[in-house]
């Protein structure tokens, strides 16, 4: 199941793939400039009816032109199935592109980062035929941020290792420093790291904290129930009902597109012509797991025959 801290995840290394630094630099690689990270399709599916896929996958060239893959997963507990899994993707990548291939694993807890680490042995007997053993980062690996400063100079770190810490006794007092480290941003800067770490930290008490240090804005993730989205849909709320439904109906929209979803403009139509709050929230809860459009109206065609403008 894709979780939030997996959409960090995937979000995080591929919109700023300088948050790997720790990787480079226990590797003795001198981190390469953003230009030089190419983001890789995922998609680890065979012809077979099986799908697998890797929560991000880049290509990085170092300043001394070593050339590899990254693949990263996001890890909040064990899975047993894991091991196999990964092996298979390394094994996948590796012989479709070519190149050596760098698991990372991204871990919020000590037992759980400790696991990830492997290694994951394809065993018979006293031999292993081939062993998976994942980069980890987590609290042991990512360094605490300590200094305000450090978040400007590097705020796609600073908010991954908030994440990956998010579990320590002293995730207060890194939020808050994190949090006056922000006030050197604009606005648009300040509320994308904000809520991006919001979402990041998922379901841990670490995100009560936060959501007490960030401002009122609107969303940039509808959808995921933020204190931006709350404050946006209850302003909404205060307006006149064809506001609020134009609100959700762009939130339902904007979920589907950030999935990858194609819309049509029959759905697109469907959607922002409805009035209906209760269905548009339907809609909206919908929106975050349905594998195409066209199925979020399949439960309203078969119990009320719901016409087009809802």
């Amino acid at each position: 199941m894709v979780t939030s801290t997996h959409e960090v995840s995937h979000r995080i290394f591929q919109d700023h793939p300088e948050a790997l630094g720790p990787v480079f630099e226990a590797l003795g690689f001198t981190p390469p400039a953003k230009l030089e990270i190419e983001t890789l399709t995922p998609d680890a599916t065979e012809i077979k009816p099986m799908e697998r896929r890797v929560d991000t996958v880049l290509k990085a060239v170092t300043s001394e032109g070593h050339a590899f893959l990254i693949a990263v997963e996001a890890q909040t507990k064990r899975a047993p199935d894991k091991g196999a899994n990964w092996a298979y993707y390394v094994s996948y990548l590796r012989a479709k592109f070519d190149l050596p291939v760098l698991l990372v694993a991204v871990c919020r807890n000590r037992s759980t980062a400790a696991w990830a680490a492997g290694p994951f042995e394809c065993r018979v007997g006293s031999w292993a035929t081939q062993t998976t053993r994942p980069f980890v980062l987590g609290p042991d690996t990512v360094p605490r941020i300590t200094d305000e400063s450090e978040v400007a100079r590097q705020p796609a770190l600073a908010t991954l290792s908030a994440i990956v810490h998010s579990d320590s006794e002293d995730i207060a007092a890194i939020l808050e420093l994190l949090a006056r480290g922000m006030r050197s941003f604009d606005k648009a800067t300040v509320l994308y790291w904000s809520e991006l770490l919001e979402v990041g930290l998922e379901d841990t008490p670490a995100r009560e904290t936060w959501r007490e240090l960030e401002k009122m804005v609107i969303s940039y993730f509808p959808g995921r129930g933020t204190v931006f989205e709350e404050a946006y849909l209850d302003g909404e709320a205060k307006g006149e009902a064809k506001g609020e439904a134009k609100g959700k109906a762009e939130g339902i929209l904007r979920v589907l597109e950030v999935r990858g979803l194609h819309v049509s403009d029959a759905v697109r139509e469907r959607i922002t012509t409805c009035t209906d709050l209760g269905r548009l929230d339907d809609w909206l809860d919908g929106a975050g797991t349905v594998e195409r459009a066209e199925h979020l109206f399949s439960e309203d065609s078969e119990g009320t025959g719901e016409n087009q403008s809802g």
